[in-house]
């Protein structure tokens, strides 16, 4: 049998040229193009891929993308009851939250921190994908009041980057309870004349789009992110109709109204500077992290 060509290399060169040298995830796939990218270019480049793909993250890189020198202090998730309906379907809802939750070192979805942006005192909420979809559940619900409460407490402005196919259907109609209760805390912002700005990111999708992501003072969406109520393929097989290729993509909303303007990542922490400094402008700038 023919030997490979490390085989044949002086001793001890093989060794070093062995594949578990390398790290797996060195190279990563684009979604959108396929193309292998150099992670530490990607990292560089806040993981949007020379294509101008953005690809998603979670909360701990968002908090850093976004607040001054990348200075935040956490907030405390609030302490709710897990598994409230004792869900099961294939697995109990109990042992997916688990998964979840080794898996992105969250709690749960949603996650809030306060700092400052542009010199600006900004609490700021973010949804991860990567947590059951960025599903809509109690906690995540009671994590945006709390961040209210204490955007109004601080005197502060409330910033939230959403992600979500929708609300958590293994917690029912609590699940569903919280687009009312993100609204009047939407409220509440508003009666203390503080700012409520929305980053729609990839994607925003179902009763999160039907609520708290569509009530911002500024709608801003990450380029690419696609936003909607409905998917696309339910959408089709109801109406039967072919849909444009970039419906419920950011370009989309903002040719319709629906978005004020569509951000590169990179750009966003000066975007959101800009417009909370205007906003708050006279205003007293409590202390944040």
């Amino acid at each position: 049998m023919a030997k490979n060509w490390l085989s044949r290399v002086a001793p001890g060169i093989g060794a070093r040229l062995h594949r578990g040298s390398t790290p797996a995830n060195l190279w990563v796939k684009c979604p959108q193009t396929g193309e292998m990218v150099y992670r530490p270019d990607l990292e560089a480049a806040q993981w949007v891929t020379p294509s101008g793909f953005h690809m998603r993250i979670g909360s701990a890189l968002r908090f850093a993308y976004t607040f001054d020198h990348s200075r935040f202090e956490r907030l405390p998730a609030p302490v709710v009851r897990d598994d409230p309906l004792h869900f099961a379907y294939a697995k109990p809802y109990a042992a997916s939250l688990a998964v979840a939750r080794k898996a992105t070192g969250e709690p749960d979805s949603m996650s809030a921190a306060v700092g400052r942006i542009g010199g600006v005192g900004s609490v700021v909420l973010v949804q991860d994908f990567a947590f059951a979809g960025g599903s809509l559940s109690v906690a995540a619900g009671e994590t945006f009041v709390a961040a209210a409460e204490e955007a109004v407490n601080r005197s502060a402005a409330l910033v939230i980057f959403t992600a979500a196919a929708g609300a958590r259907m293994q917690e029912g109609a609590l699940a569903l309870t919280q687009m009312a209760r993100t609204t009047l805390a939407i409220n509440l912002l508003r009666a203390n004349r503080l700012p409520y700005l929305v980053v729609l990111t990839d994607p925003t999708i179902g009763g999160v789009t039907a609520s708290y992501a569509m009530l911002g003072d500024l709608q801003l969406a990450e380029r690419g992110a696609v936003v909607g109520f409905t998917g696309r393929r339910v959408i089709y097989q109801t109406i039967r109709e072919t849909l444009p290729d970039h419906y419920q993509t950011a370009d989309f909303l903002v040719e319709r109204g629906m978005v004020d303007r569509v951000v590169t990542r990179r750009e966003l922490p000066t975007v959101l500077g800009s417009v909370l400094r205007t906003r708050m402008m006279g205003r007293e700038r409590l202390p944040a992290a």
